[in-house]
């Protein structure tokens, strides 16, 4: 008997990773995910429990190893079940200087905080 198999959009969306599973296809037919390290086109892809998935997720790569396949799309505790999350903890940026909530800035104040502001568009 073969393994069981899932679409990789349906899994993406089971798991709760995308909020929509036209949002989970779209990001496999973009290229943006992986299956054991090979780019995945296809929606219909097949995927299985020991397969490892990589995706890009809010500016975040996510890795994570298909633990097993969903039977419906539950709530978020049930599908912390279906996988194993692989990705590398980052740190996290050094939190911006605050205004101390003396009122208003002063233009002086301002413009120091713009400085140390590393988000800046300009």
């Amino acid at each position: 008997m073969p393994a069981a198999k899932l679409r990789i959009d349906k899994w993406l969306w089971q798991a709760r990773f995308f909020k929509t599973r036209s949002l989970s296809a779209k990001q496999v037919s973009g290229g943006h995910v992986r299956v054991n390290g090979n780019r995945v086109l296809k929606p219909s892809y097949g995927v299985s429990p020991g397969d490892v998935l990589t995706f890009s997720q809010a500016k975040i790569v996510r890795v994570v190893r298909i633990e097993a396949l969903g039977e419906r799309r539950g709530p978020a505790s049930e599908a912390q079940t279906l996988y194993a999350d692989l990705t590398p903890k980052q740190e996290k940026p050094p939190a911006n200087p605050k205004f101390e909530g003396k009122g208003r800035p002063s233009k002086r104040d301002r413009r120091a905080l713009d400085l140390s502001n590393p988000f800046d568009p300009e």
